[in-house]
């Protein structure tokens, strides 16, 4: 077999494994049927959805010439996880507000394009966005301000 899009290729596998993870994982729980689906229903619904997407893109990776995979850069990687971990750790102290923000500048730093004002800009945005959803929306216990400032 002669893989002419390797990027394609490789993708399409991903999303087959992650489709067969989550049928894996949701065939623990009920189905249920449509009508009153159960918790395993989405789970696996969306595996199957997965492998199928996952194989039309495989297959299109051995039919159609593409692009190589590029090379790993591990400095995007490291700084992208870095701040996910750091938003993890001050959250509780610095509540959702200034951590959302916290976040986004610091992993637009990733990017070769970064620019403060712009992420700064966007990190206001998703900061009441999250807010909005998880905190007023959905009721979550999480702090929004540090506790100093209340």
């Amino acid at each position: 077999m002669l893989i002419r899009s390797p990027k394609d290729f490789w993708a399409g596998l991903l999303f087959v494994g992650l489709g067969i993870g989550a049928i894996g994982i949701g065939s623990g729980y009920t189905l249920g049927t449509a009508a009153r689906m159960g918790p395993g229903y989405f789970p696996r619904i969306l595996g199957l959805l997965l492998i199928v997407l996952g194989t039309i893109i495989a297959l299109r990776g051995v039919r159609i010439r593409g692009e190589a995979v590029p090379a790993w850069k591990w400095r995007p990687t490291l700084v992208v996880l870095g701040s996910v971990v750091l938003f993890g750790m001050v959250v509780p102290k610095l509540g959702v507000a200034i951590s959302t923000v916290l976040l986004i500048v610091a992993a637009s730093a990733a990017s070769h394009e970064f620019r403060v004002r712009e992420s700064v800009a966007v990190g206001v945005f998703l900061s009441v966005l999250a807010v909005s959803v998880f905190v007023v929306g959905l009721g979550l216990q999480l702090p929004i301000w540090p506790g100093f400032l209340h």
